[in-house]
């Protein structure tokens, strides 16, 4: 039999999806295993979208849809970046699709020519890698550090371009690292993208999820020009806590758009009508439950700062934003724990999870081999639970 493609036998699977397999495959087993590995806030999806959605299907809106989303749905979008944001986008340049993962895909498809590069910050969100390989791009990773808050700087993005740079992915509210961009750090970033005619996928899924009073900077509202070179991306699941029901969206020129619906129409074609009824609701109707579980978040993330900062052998970085925080395991690498040498985080991820009865994600497949991302979407019971075992894990290693 013939081999499949060169492409496909390239693409890694996600890590995220890995590391929460075998916690899974271990809880099936009836392990006591505490999970901190997906991004999946833990609240119910608020009443009031539930119950939109509950309506759409007893009013039979059950039939194929726009490939680019509803009418209604685009307009609750779009008013929602204009009230949030000051972004002024027509509904003829937001295009819905079944999560933020094929908006990126398509994104990239519309922008890249086989071979054209994309810079990408790292630590990154470990798709991005991959999904500029299934475009048909070139991933060129830069790497940000710790001290400078995981953030690009100009310098380093000026360094980069080569004469086959396309775009930037810029991702702030950042997954893993849970940091995110100033206007001054955003205005220097634009400066560079302007003069060197790149285009810029601004992933803001976790826009709504800022803690300590941060300003969060939609990257299109710094100007005309930077919002014509553009392709913000967004979506439903964290912010509603809507994971499951698959909606994210673009908003970008009216061509890019166009082109974007055009690939949509002939993979995926229109998003689930229940789904887009039920964010509808969410982006159109009352936002008070937003602010509830982001203060929720915010006191997780204190707490699990302060009592990791407390544990010999590791180090927290205090995330600004998002519902992650990450690890730093630089003490750990070359020892041995449990038998096993800590040469990465996947060899210390897989250890804990073993040993330890916890599941976090490694930050290898993200760029950053010696961070593991905990994610405190989940209850304080949990946290708390969670790095009780981590404490032992590591005072009996």
């Amino acid at each position: 039999m013939k081999a499949l493609s060169t492409l496909a036998q390239s693409v890694r699977a996600s890590t995220t999806m890995a590391i929460d397999t075998q916690f899974k495959k271990m809880r099936a087993e009836g392990i006591d295993v505490i999970g901190f590995s997906v991004g999946e806030p833990d609240f119910p999806t608020p009443e009031h979208i539930k119950q939109a959605g509950i309506r759409a299907i007893e009013n039979d809106q059950t039939k194929y849809t726009p490939t680019p989303g509803t009418l209604a749905l685009r307009q609750a979008v779009r008013k929602r970046l204009q009230e949030d944001w000051g972004l002024d986008y027509t509904t003829e340049e937001i295009v819905v699709s079944g999560g933020g993962k094929p908006i990126l895909y398509v994104a990239l498809k519309t922008l890249l020519n086989p071979g054209d590069e994309v810079i990408l910050p790292a630590p990154y969100w470990v798709s991005y890698y991959e999904l500029i390989k299934m475009a048909g791009g070139v991933p060129v990773v830069v790497e940000t550090t710790e001290a400078s808050g995981f953030n690009l700087t100009p310098q380093q993005l000026r360094q980069a371009i080569t004469p086959k740079t396309k775009a930037l992915i810029l991702n702030s509210p950042s997954n893993p690292t849970g940091m995110i961009y100033s206007r001054a750090h955003l205005e220097a970033i634009a400066q560079v993208c302007v003069e060197a005619d790149l285009y810029v996928i601004a992933d803001e899924m976790y826009s709504k999820l800022v803690f300590d009073g941060k300003e969060f900077v939609s990257f299109p509202s710094l100007s005309q020009a930077v919002k014509e070179r553009t392709i913000l991306v967004s979506g439903a699941s964290k912010t509603y806590a809507m994971t499951g029901w698959r909606i994210g969206f673009a908003a970008a020129g009216r061509e890019i758009v166009q082109v974007m619906s055009n690939y949509l129409s002939h993979s995926l074609s229109g998003t689930c009508s229940i789904a887009q009824a039920a964010a509808e609701e969410a982006f159109g109707g009352s936002q008070a439950e937003i602010e509830a579980m982001r203060r929720a978040f915010e006191v997780r993330r204190d707490y699990l700062y302060q009592r990791m900062s407390a544990i010999p052998g590791v180090h927290p970085v205090r995330s600004e934003a998002t519902f992650y925080m990450l690890m730093n395991l630089e003490e750990l690498i070359g020892r041995t724990l449990y038998g096993v040498e800590i040469r990465d985080a996947d060899d210390f991820a897989n250890v804990f999870l073993r040993e330890g009865l916890v599941a976090v994600v490694p930050c290898t497949g993200f760029g950053a081999p010696h961070y593991v991302r905990w994610s405190f979407a989940v209850s304080m019971e949990n946290i708390k639970e969670g790095l009780d075992r981590l404490e032992k894990f590591l005072t009996n290693a």
